[in-house]
């Protein structure tokens, strides 16, 4: 276990290799604004060294890989109005999930335990995302209050089948199997293997080689996969409504489980969730991006967020106070307008063309 003065990010310069360590185990390796800016800059730094080619990530603890954002941070931030804190949050997390997608070298995110929330962004948008036999990943953040963010208003409305649909209003998770069936892992190995494969990688070989030494065949597919048509059929209709009409009348377990486990969601966040699917499909990365920031600050506001993230990470009572309770009183205008530009005309890019500060310099 790590002392409490280490530091929550470790970085380290190994042969060929740049190396990062999430440090922060007994949190599940939850990301912090210092955590985010400080990989950015290492990021940054490597892609500019040519002694580096390529950057290899982990989560230490054996738990998590890296179970989100630190969403207890940003809810008491909020609830202390220091929206100032809040925008630095998001920035500095969007600016780095837009980074990982367009970096130029190998980045290859070694998955140990839960993979969640912002640790699907650090790791789903790189080259290489090697799942373990512990590996399990979910966006579950309509049960909070909030939205599938970290640029899955981008990746997940172009799975197959639907599949990010259901991940998107569900929140529940997968295994390696469904994982590798999507394309959200690339390559599996079982976790002990982790650190001869970070040395083979830091001796500058090629890389599928180092993967290829220790590969094991990924584990059988799941339920994602095993109910694929029923998903399709039911996660293809127009509206979340329509969505659980299709699931009740399928009748069979799976489609019963799935659509009590959406009822429990919040009502304002599943239409946000499928209004994402719906707009994101014609979204460029750097757009869904931008579109998320301003649903996230507007998130900031809304009481299915403080509610939400209250019943599960504060009291831990489980019982969330909707507001609106019933799907049917979730108003479309209010859903619509969310994706508007800020009324403060806040639009930071996610393109590269900027950094956290909004000018050319790698952010401080």
């Amino acid at each position: 276990m790590t002392g409490a003065d280490e530091p929550e990010i470790l970085f380290e310069r190994r042969g060929h290799a740049g190396l990062i360590t999430l440090n922060r185990p007994k949190a599940l390796n939850a990301l912090t604004v210092s955590m985010t800016t400080a990989m950015y800059r290492a990021l940054w730094e490597w892609e500019r060294d040519d002694t580096i080619t390529r950057v290899v990530v982990r989560g230490r603890g054996g738990r998590a890989f890296c179970a989100g954002g630190d969403i207890r941070q940003i809810y008491d931030l909020a609830r202390r109005g220091l929206d100032d804190e809040v925008r630095r949050f998001w920035l500095a997390e969007y600016h780095l999930n837009a980074y990982v997608k367009r970096y130029t070298k190998p980045y290859i995110a070694l998955i140990e335990g839960i993979v969640m929330g912002g640790g699907v962004g650090l790791s789903l948008h790189g080259s290489h995302r090697v799942s373990s036999e512990r590996y399990t990943l979910a966006m579950p953040e309509v049960g909070i209050g909030f939205f599938p963010d970290v640029g899955m208003t981008h990746s997940l409305p172009r799975l197959a089948g639907r599949a990010g649909v259901y991940l998107a209003l569900t929140g529940a998770r997968i295994g390696a199997g469904d994982a590798r069936a999507l394309g959200l892992a690339t390559h599996h190995a079982v976790a002990e293997n982790f650190d001869a494969i970070t040395d083979e990688l830091a001796g500058g070989g090629a890389i599928e080689r180092a993967f290829d030494r220790h590969a094991t065949a990924f584990p059988e597919v799941g339920p994602i996969t095993a109910h694929g048509a029923t998903i399709e059929a039911c996660f293809s209709a127009g509206s979340v409504a329509g969505i659980l009409a299709r699931l009740d009348a399928d009748g069979s377990p799976f489609a019963t489980e799935t659509a009590a486990l959406m009822r429990t969601r919040s009502p304002h966040s599943l239409c946000i969730a499928h209004e994402q699917m719906r707009r994101g499909i014609g979204m460029d990365f750097a757009e869904a991006m931008q579109a998320e920031y301003r649903l996230a600050m507007r998130a900031m506001h809304w009481h299915d967020f403080h509610e939400g993230v209250r019943a599960v990470l504060v009291d831990k009572d489980n019982r969330p106070d909707w507001r609106p309770a019933a799907l049917a009183d979730v108003d479309p205008a209010g859903i619509a307008e969310a994706f508007t530009d800020l009324p403060d005309g806040d639009a930071p890019r996610f393109d590269g063309s900027a950094t956290f500060d909004g000018s050319e310099r790698m952010p401080s």
